[in-house]
């Protein structure tokens, strides 16, 4: 259960009523103590505040060349005054710059998302672009004090816990923040199974894409998707990072094991069958890894260059993508390879041009997720320093780290906003997505 959308309404009633009661001598009040574990959430948020508004090290921001590329210019910062109406009655309703409109997937929620969006500081709305691993310790506290947009489960998140054990500490976590928290997790199925490997959650593990078709086609793949839709559903989780869209035939590929090993057009049937059937069970998708990872390596552990040209891309790998973009996809998470034909300088993950094709050519309005920031081919490509500033700037809406890495990727954006290297409009559109994304799922 989520932080109930009335619940400020409620709050304000219950003390109304209190002060009747005392004033009238109905009744006595107390004066209500802080829990020490409120109380440190406020002094860890109140630090770190502190903390953000600070200027971070010149080192800490990583910006790269991108002279090139015309689509990487700032774009002039847009009003802070809110945009609204009044009627006769009274009622003020806030109405969406028309540079925000795109009449997208979640663009029916736009005006609460703006609303919200209006009342919040930078530190709160670059806060919501982060989705963290959980901190091992005082996970309540890191969420706070970083106004995080959600969390990212592993399988040692799930390790000994039972499903009401696992209910429990999502609705804790997301509960006791001012913008309730997303939850995303990477339950492929085969070598990636973060939940199912828990017996305790999953009578069975979920097997790879390519061995359920391989058994049964395509009513193996719906009936698999609908289970483990229903099953993160019912756990509390928003969001699966799957399905893998990658088109892979060749057992040496990296991804073969995680792809379903077929052709073009019969992937992109697979991904249009389990966007529909998660989505419609409540669980958001992630189409995976953007632009199309092919014969690469393995960008856990470093750089992948693909050099197939831009023709081969789209009378292939990208025909899943729009398959499940077209089905109404929330979520695309871009990899970290190098792809030559777009982008001869930056990954993936951190090019403005491959974002641009996935905005522009291929009509996407959901979410844009960057691959893990902390994989071995960001390392390598980065250096020491942080890509945070450098994935905003490509055009990433949710940035994925582990928790370590949230307080200098936070610092480094609101720098390069106030010195203007990213335009705080920009950081308004991706939480518009955002907060949108979570009214219409129910989150907020």
């Amino acid at each position: 259960m989520r932080k109930p959308k009335y619940l400020p309404r409620l709050l304000t009633l219950s003390l109304c009523a209190a002060l009747l009661f005392s004033v009238t001598g109905c009744g006595k009040t107390e004066p209500t103590k802080m829990s020490d574990k409120t109380a440190k959430v406020s002094e860890t948020t109140s630090a770190v505040s502190e903390k953000v508004s600070s200027s971070a090290p010149e080192s800490s921001v990583w910006i790269p060349d991108q002279s090139k590329d015309e689509s990487s210019a700032p774009v002039s910062k847009a009003s802070t005054v809110s945009s609204r109406t009044e009627e006769s009655s009274g009622a003020i309703f806030f109405s969406v710059p028309e540079e925000f409109q795109d009449n997208g997937i979640f663009s029916d929620y736009y005006e609460d998302a703006y609303h919200y969006l209006t009342q919040m500081t930078l530190e709160e709305k670059i806060g919501q672009m982060i989705l963290s691993s959980i901190p091992y310790e005082e996970p309540l506290e890191h969420a706070a004090a970083y106004h995080i947009g959600g969390y990212i489960l592993f399988a040692g998140d799930f390790m000994g816990q039972s499903k009401e054990s696992v209910q429990n500490m999502l609705n804790s976590l997301s509960i006791a923040q001012k913008v309730p928290l997303a939850f995303a997790v990477d339950e492929e199925g085969g070598t990636v199974v973060r939940i199912s490997s828990n017996t305790q959650l999953s009578p069975h593990e979920f097997e790879s894409p390519r061995k359920l078709y391989k058994k049964g086609g395509m009513a193996y793949i719906q009936s698999d998707a609908d289970e483990k839709a229903t099953l993160l559903k019912e756990l509390g989780l928003d969001i699966n990072l799957a399905p893998v869209c990658d088109i892979s035939t060749n057992k040496k590929d990296f991804m073969y094991d995680r792809s379903l090993g077929q052709d073009a057009k019969t992937t992109a049937e697979f991904v249009r069958i389990v966007t529909e059937i998660s989505q419609m069970r409540g669980v958001s998708v992630t189409l995976k890894h953007f632009p199309g990872y092919g014969q690469n390596v393995d960008t856990h552990t470093g750089l992948a260059v693909d050099k197939r040209t831009l023709k081969e891309f789209k009378a292939q790998d990208f025909l899943p993508f729009q398959s499940g973009i077209e089905a109404g996809a929330h979520c695309v998470l871009v990899s970290h390879n190098i792809v030559e034909c777009m982008d001869k300088e930056h990954p993936a993950s951190l090019s403005p041009a491959v974002h641009n094709i996935l905005r522009k050519d291929m009509n996407f309005s959901g979410l844009i997720i960057t691959d893990d920031l902390a994989m071995g081919a960001i390392s390598a490509y980065t250096g020491k320093n942080t890509p945070a500033v450098a994935a905003v700037l490509a055009g990433n809406d949710l940035l994925i780290m582990p928790s370590g890495m949230v307080e200098s990727a936070c610092l480094s954006i609101k720098e390069a906003v106030d010195k203007k290297v990213i335009t705080e409009k920009q950081i308004d559109q991706s939480v518009l997505r955002i907060l949108a994304w979570k009214y219409a799922k129910g989150i907020m």
